[in-house]
Order: C-alpha cells, then sequence, then structure tokens
C-alpha cells in the first residue's frame, strides 16, 4: 500500500493567496509558532481577542495597522514582515523547445551534450531546482561518477542507458523514472541504444546554491 502524501500538489494554500489578509494571516501565525505561543499566549501578551486573533490568521479579517504594530511589538518582528509573502514575486521560467541554454557540467568532457531548461534562484522554498535535457550520442563516452549534493531526478525520454547509482545498475528505457541521493556515485555506464535523451532534474537547498 503507497504511503500517505503529506501535501496536495492540487490544493489553495488557505484559499486565495493573492488576498493581503491571508497572506498577512499566514505571517501572523508563522511567527506566533516559531515562538511557540498559542492562541491564548499571544492574546494575553497583546489584549487582543482570541476570536480576533483566530480570524486574522485565517485571514477573515482586515487588522488595522494599529493591531499590526502591536502584533509585531509583541512578536519582536518589523511590521513590514507581515507583508513580505504578499509583495514577494513568484517567478516562472518558460523556455521554448530547442532554446534552453546548452552549459558545462562534469560530464561535458564525457560528450554529453546539458541544456539548462531553466533556473529560478533564491525563492521562498529555500530549494534550487536545476532541470537539465540530456543527450548522448554516438560521440558520447560513459561517465558513472558523477557525485554531487541533492535530489536528483531522471526520466527517460528516448534511447536505452544502464544507469549506475552507487552498486546498483538500472535499465533505463523511454518512460522510467530514476530518482535518488546524487551524494552517490551515479551516472551512465553503458549506452544501450542511441541517441538517448533524458531530463535530469537537481533540487537542493539554497545555502549549497552550486556554480
Amino acid at each position: 500500500m503507497p504511503s500517505q502524501l503529506t501535501q496536495n500538489p492540487h490544493s489553495l494554500r488557505d484559499g486565495q493567496e493573492q488576498k493581503l489578509e491571508i497572506a498577512i494571516g499566514r505571517e501572523v501565525r508563522g511567527f506566533r509558532k516559531r515562538q511557540n505561543m498559542t492562541v491564548a499566549d499571544l492574546a494575553a501578551a497583546t489584549g487582543i481577542s482570541i476570536g480576533m486573533l483566530s480570524k486574522i490568521e485565517n485571514g477573515n479579517t482586515s487588522p488595522s495597522l494599529t493591531t499590526l504594530q502591536t502584533l509585531a511589538n509583541t512578536l519582536r518582528v518589523p511590521l513590514t514582515s507581515f507583508f513580505r509573502q504578499f509583495e514577494e514575486t513568484r517567478p516562472a521560467v518558460h523556455t521554448l523547445a530547442g532554446q534552453g541554454v546548452e552549459t558545462d557540467r562534469e560530464g561535458t568532457r564525457a560528450g554529453h551534450n546539458y541544456n539548462l531548461l531553466g533556473h529560478i534562484g533564491s525563492n521562498s522554498s529555500g530549494v534550487i531546482v536545476e532541470p537539465y535535457l540530456i543527450t548522448l550520442s554516438d560521440s558520447s563516452d560513459t561517465f558513472e561518477t558523477f557525485q554531487h549534493g541533492g535530489i536528483e531526478t531522471i526520466y527517460m525520454l528516448e534511447g536505452e542507458v544502464d544507469y549506475r547509482h552507487g552498486n546498483q545498475i538500472y535499465k533505463l528505457k523511454p518512460g522510467d523514472t530514476l530518482f535518488f541521493d546524487a551524494d552517490a556515485p551515479h551516472g551512465p555506464e553503458t549506452l544501450v541504444t542511441l541517441p538517448a535523451r533524458y531530463l535530469s532534474i537537481i533540487s537542493y537547498p539554497q545555502s549549497r546554491e552550486q556554480s
């Protein structure tokens, strides 16, 4: 039986995230929980009723600046911190077919062609994701000793390769997916059917962003 996932990829985050009241409420709740305060604790410290605090945290009311300043003083955060999620941009990268940026990575010297399909730098999720389209041709060599931080997902599009991860060999054919800890040595060990193309999606914390 598959394990229970903790996130619904189709859910709405507390309703319409673009609403200012919801953005403020999420920040107030987040700061309160980080200080291990209950709603009752915050109510006692600010003089704001539990009912009003619940409405604020759920985005059901528009608090006055005086109320927000009181909350900011009690939670020891700048007043402007309540607005950061509302003001923060949520970038998207649209890369047209054939227009990925060709780039050098460790396997380039083995004849592997890398096209970076998009890149979003620092963001509120704390995660960097790099999607590559990798092409192996008759001029490519095997290279099974890639090793870097983060998590990698490979989705096979064309051709067939025997892909090594640690001490295991995985026969990858179109439609197959391999998801693994990229800190173990990995890479295509045998190029079975060429040309071979696959998506390689690497994710890692922003604090370890690679050049």
